[in-house]
Order: C-alpha cells, then sequence, then structure tokens
C-alpha cells in the first residue's frame, strides 16, 4: 500500500509537466510570397514548377477556395496581421497607408507573450507604421536580412532567405516558442525579360492556357515565363527552410502556412477585384496536430482568418492578446477535421473589394468596389464607375505595374480604342457587373447587362451590403470618401504635379506607360 501512495504521489508530481508539454504550442513559419496567383504543381499548373509548395500540400492540407479580401500589398498583409477586413482598418484599408497605432498585429503579441519573432524579406508594407508615441513598429518582428546570395537573375532579390532563417534559429534561446515569416519579395515586378527562358529553362509551349483577357503571343508568353521563374524561386527558398527543419528535427513539431498576398503582378489582376486578382495559393502543413494528410477542402476562407488561426495555436487569446474582435475565425476546425471538401457549410462565399490600390487619379481618389463570390457567381458593383479602373490614363495608368504586357495592350489600345484588350484591362466599367464562373471562369462577358439578371444581381447585393454593413463598413452608411480623404504616405498629388508640367517618380511603371492627353 506504501508503494502504491509512493507511486500516486510521485505521478502527480509529474502531471503538471506532463500537462505543459501536452499544452505547448508549435513553432510557426508563416510564408508569404509577393504577387503570386494560384500557380503551382499542387492546383495542376503544368508551367511551374514547385516542389515544396506541393510538398507542404501534400503532406498537409491544400485550399482550394482562399482569398485576400483586397489585391493589393498592404492592406492584404494589414488584413493578414489583424484579422480585420480592409474597410474596417480606416487608413491601413489603403495603399501606401499609415497604418493605425490603435490596431496590433499577430506578430507583436506573440513578441510580448514572450515568442522569439522575426521575419526576413518583405513584412508589411508599403507604409507607414509608429505607434501612439511615434516611435516605429516591428509589426512582422524582427527584421533578419544580413546574410545575402547571388540572385539567378536582375531584379530578384538577393536577401538569403533560407540563410536568414538559419540565423534566426540559431538565435532562438533554447526552450522559447519561435514564429518567423518568410517574406519574400518574388514574384514582384520587375523582371529580367525572357529570364523565365533563358535561365530558367522553361519553354513558351509549357504554357497549357492564357488568360481570356490578354493576347496570346510570344511577349504575353515570355512574360508569364518571367513571372513563373520568380515564383520557382521563392519555393526554392521555401524548400531550403523545410530541410533545415527537418535536419534538426523541428519539421513535424511546426505549423507551416504557405500563401501570397494576392494575384499575379499583371494587368486586370493586381489591384484589380477578381477571382484572378483575389484568390490565392494557401497550404498548410502541421502532422502533430493535422491527422489526415493530402486533403483538398473546398470552403471558402480569407485573410481574415490567419489572426485568429495562429493565435490560436499559440494558446493566445484574443482579448489577452490585446487584438480587436477578428473578423474572421480560426481554420483550426478545418485543419483537424479530418475530412475534405467542404467542411463547414456557412464558409461558401467571400466578400472582395478595394479601396485606394494607388495614387495617380485627381485628389489621389480611390476606385472602389465591393463584390461578393461564391462558386456559381462574382458579383461586383464599382462606386464611381466614371474614375479610370487601371489608373487615368495621363498618370500611366498607376494601378498596373509596368510591364511587357501592359505595354503591349496600351499601344493596342492607342490605334484602335474598340480593341477588346484594352477595353478588358484598362476601360471603364459600369456599376454592376455579374459574371458565371463555371462557363467563363476569366470573367470577360459581363451578364449585368442583361435584364433577365437583374433579380440574381439583387439577392447577391442584399447578402453582400448586409454583410459589409453588419461589418461597420463606411461605405455602406455614407461614409466612403474617408478612403481618398485618407492621406498617402508617398506619392500624394501626383495627378496634379503631372497636370502642371511635372513628371514625378513612378518607378512601378514604364516611361511610355502616360498618355500624351487625357482620354475619354
Amino acid at each position: 500500500m506504501q508503494t502504491f501512495f509512493r507511486l500516486a504521489l510521485g505521478l502527480l508530481a509529474i502531471l503538471p509537466v506532463l500537462q505543459t508539454a501536452a499544452a505547448a504550442p508549435p513553432n510557426i513559419l508563416f510564408a508569404i510570397a509577393d504577387d503570386w496567383g494560384l500557380h503551382a504543381g499542387a492546383y495542376g499548373t503544368p508551367w511551374i514548377r514547385t516542389p515544396a509548395f506541393d510538398r507542404v500540400a501534400m503532406e498537409g492540407v491544400l485550399f482550394e477556395n482562399a482569398w485576400t479580401p483586397m489585391a493589393k500589398c498592404a492592406p492584404s498583409r494589414a488584413i493578414v496581421l489583424t484579422g480585420r477586413n480592409f474597410w474596417q482598418l480606416e487608413e491601413a484599408g489603403n495603399h501606401l497607408a499609415m497604418f493605425p497605432a490603435r490596431f496590433r498585429s499577430w506578430p507583436e503579441a506573440l513578441t510580448e507573450a514572450g515568442w522569439h519573432m522575426g521575419f526576413t524579406g518583405k513584412g508589411w508594407g508599403p507604409g507607414i507604421a509608429r505607434n501612439a508615441a511615434g516611435v516605429n513598429r516591428q509589426l512582422t518582428g524582427k527584421p533578419w536580412q544580413q546574410l545575402k546570395a547571388q540572385p539567378p537573375a536582375e531584379a530578384i532579390s538577393n536577401n538569403d532567405y533560407a540563410g536568414n532563417f538559419r540565423s534566426f534559429l540559431d538565435a532562438c534561446p533554447e526552450g522559447r516558442s519561435w514564429c518567423f515569416w518568410y517574406g519574400s519579395t518574388e514574384p514582384h515586378r520587375r523582371y529580367e525579360f525572357q529570364a523565365g527562358a533563358t535561365k530558367g529553362g522553361l519553354k513558351l509551349s509549357d504554357i497549357d492556357e492564357i488568360p481570356a483577357f490578354w493576347p496570346d503571343n510570344e511577349t504575353v508568353r515570355h512574360d508569364m515565363l518571367d513571372y513563373a521563374f520568380e515564383v520557382e524561386h521563392t519555393d526554392r527558398h521555401l524548400g531550403l527552410m523545410l530541410q533545415e527543419l527537418e535536419s534538426r528535427g523541428l519539421l513535424d513539431s511546426t505549423l507551416i502556412i504557405v500563401t501570397s498576398d494576392h494575384g499575379m503582378p499583371f494587368p486586370r489582376v493586381k489591384g484589380y477585384a477578381s477571382p484572378d486578382s483575389n484568390r490565392i495559393p494557401f497550404a498548410v502543413r502541421f502532422p502533430e496536430g493535422i491527422e489526415v494528410s493530402g486533403r483538398h477542402v473546398e470552403d471558402y476562407i480569407n485573410f481574415t482568418d490567419l489572426a485568429p488561426t495562429i493565435l490560436d495555436y499559440a494558446g493566445i487569446s484574443a482579448s489577452d492578446s490585446g487584438m480587436r474582435p477578428f473578423f474572421g475565425r480560426s481554420l483550426r476546425p478545418l485543419l483537424e477535421s479530418g475530412s475534405s471538401g467542404q467542411i463547414e457549410p456557412d464558409r461558401n462565399h467571400v466578400l472582395i473589394g478595394k479601396e485606394r490600390t494607388d495614387v495617380g487619379r485627381p485628389g489621389d481618389a480611390g476606385y472602389p468596389i465591393r463584390g461578393i463570390v461564391t462558386a456559381e457567381h462574382v458579383y461586383l458593383h464599382n462606386y464611381e464607375p466614371d474614375r479610370w479602373p487601371a489608373g487615368n490614363p495621363e498618370t500611366g495608368y498607376l494601378d498596373t505595374d509596368g510591364s511587357p504586357l501592359k505595354t503591349l495592350l496600351l499601344e493596342r489600345g492607342r490605334r484602335d480604342r474598340s480593341d477588346l484588350f484594352w477595353q478588358l484591362n484598362f476601360g471603364k466599367r459600369p456599376s454592376d457587373e455579374l459574371y458565371q464562373r463555371r462557363s467563363d471562369p476569366y470573367c470577360v462577358d459581363n451578364l449585368a447587362v442583361s435584364e433577365s439578371s437583374a433579380e440574381q444581381i439583387r439577392i447577391l447585393r442584399e447578402q453582400m451590403e448586409s454583410e459589409l454593413r453588419q461589418s461597420g463598413d463606411p461605405r455602406m452608411f455614407g461614409q466612403g470618401r474617408i478612403f481618398d480623404n485618407y492621406r498617402p504616405t508617398a506619392g500624394a498629388g501626383f495627378h496634379e504635379q503631372t497636370m502642371n508640367g511635372k513628371r514625378p517618380s513612378a518607378g512601378w511603371v514604364n516611361p511610355g506607360d502616360f498618355e500624351p492627353e487625357v482620354i475619354e
């Protein structure tokens, strides 16, 4: 009997240790590319090689319907960091923004909770983030940018992402949880023209499909291959990080999330609102927490779900984190469900849209859109259809990054303003747009012009606006001008300076993109 009591007391003594070990959160690797669309082997893309992403998907969970609510760098990343939608983020709902001091990020919450938190490459931006005292904030943790490597082509970063991750791990105090933000700056433009073919060994004939809103020729295909080459560079460093974790025995105990901030930096994609703009790659690997791997989940998720997911796995409540209530909700039930397909029935749509995605319009105005995407339809409402959706012609259509494809389309438009491809990429749009996704995946046939679509538009718009009102969108209460009134942190007054004979710096467009005169 005495032996029994001694054993019982011994078990009671070690029970708290066992409970602590069981409750220990996973380490976290969050990888986010800059301007990578839904192009990966795991999604059936034959002209881009992504073995690291494909491994994460095969050994974890691949999400078929992951979306960013706004397809531009700074606002999309602000959504990632806060769990709030762009219309709930005040200035940070715009590009080139001042990040409000009152909104905290989950890396800040992890750091305060004692985590070893760092990033390499691109964190949040472009914009300015300071606290209430005016001190610059580390929204994505401490920077690890020291190590450099020879890039495989011009314009690709010389950041040794994987090397900096190794240094970060070496510096982590023993026993401390860590989280690392791998923010590759690829495949953001600019590109070395034809590097995909000459240095990457990619072939024009490998591309199986050209989006219906672009012409099909060698210039377009080379531009796409150059993009592919940079996606592969991002994936290569991800693969090196996986190898590093494996060599340290940390791979299976690390929650790995891989995604992109929005679609590819091409006309009618980045900075717009559409499936090509807002739908993103998204895969999660965590064998110790995801028992059934290789699953494909079809639930509609979006970037507002990331902050609650990461804090959930970190064991930090929203109240303890100091973050405001989230718009999204944790993905943990989906990851741990063991099921494929549609898991939570109410995750059957997403809201997308935009405000100011760049400067260049009179008064630094944006191009406001709100939209809803379901399995069947895309509905978009353009609140200022008299404005140019891609930016004003006389200031170079600044909402669209400069590229060989952009220049080609603008040249076509100068020869003939009725050119279909110019119209689809740069022409003005009506107030309402409705597309049938299954028969028209590239959204080029606007069904809103037909009276027979009126009832479908009414249903979708009522659902969209109801959810926007519930989440406090200022535009639903007649206060949409607030987004135009937020002053950009760079490029303010670009249009006015241009019209006064000056040519402000615009390194993200080609000089020939500026139209010689205002076009109506």
